[in-house]
């Protein structure tokens, strides 16, 4: 499984969307399910799926799908 199919994956499994939701376009509050609760979990899953801690200012930037990938190559994580 590449990294940008583990990515989506967490965003499936975390927020409980379908795959074809998952895209450039997905953002924080796009959709009901990206929430501050759907948030938390996105996060946590994220941090398990690639064995990373995000530092707090990461955790709040994190506003969408593409912010999300440059986030994690921070970690040296390339989606």
């Amino acid at each position: 499984m590449t990294n940008l199919e583990k990515y989506i994956a967490a965003f499936v499994e975390a927020l409980g969307v379908d795959a074809d939701v998952v895209n450039s376009t997905l953002s924080y509050q796009s959709v009901a399910e990206w929430d501050s609760v759907g948030h938390m979990s996105l996060i946590a899953e994220l941090e398990n799926t690639f064995d990373i801690e995000m530092e707090t200012d990461d955790v709040v930037d994190f506003s969408s799908f593409d912010t999300g990938i440059g986030i994690l190559k921070k970690y040296g994580i390339d989606v």
